[in-house]
């Protein structure tokens, strides 16, 4: 990705940011609201191993996202349990942008299925002040 697309990307993404995230499971699309963090041409989010994104995703790792303005494709990604020694900087820099909930009992990091996924940008298109940015 462009270096000014990401520099963008962060100052949009590089918080807690809510984006939609569609899979398929068997033909079928299926969308649900994620909250993401941008850093490094990916999207990261902690969710449950169990869950249907996760599962759809083991299965058929295509994904695509939506919000403020961009929508883009990406390959996603299991990171594994999030306190995984791996996982340490990256768990810090999601505990920061997702302090206002995260600690109100959503994230269990003790329970085994709470991963990271990563969501590794393919391709996209960004709108900023009347500027269509594609990468």
């Amino acid at each position: 990705m462009e270096e000014r697309i990401d520099a963008l990307m962060r100052e949009r993404f590089g918080k807690d940011s809510l984006l939609a995230l569609a899979t398929v499971s068997d033909g079928t699309p299926h969308v649900r609201t994620i909250n993401a963090l941008y850093q490094n041409g990916a999207f990261y989010c902690i969710t449950s191993a169990a869950s249907n994104k996760m599962q759809h995703i083991a299965q058929h790792p295509v994904v695509a996202l939506c919000g403020e303005w961009f929508t883009g494709h990406g390959m996603g990604e299991n990171l594994g349990h999030v306190l995984l020694m791996e996982n340490a900087s990256l768990l810090q820099a999601l505990r920061t942008a997702f302090a206002s909930w995260y600690g109100n009992g959503h994230i269990n990091e003790q329970d085994e299925n709470t991963v990271i996924l990563k969501i590794t940008l393919t391709d996209g298109v960004f709108m900023r002040q009347g500027v269509r940015y594609t990468f």
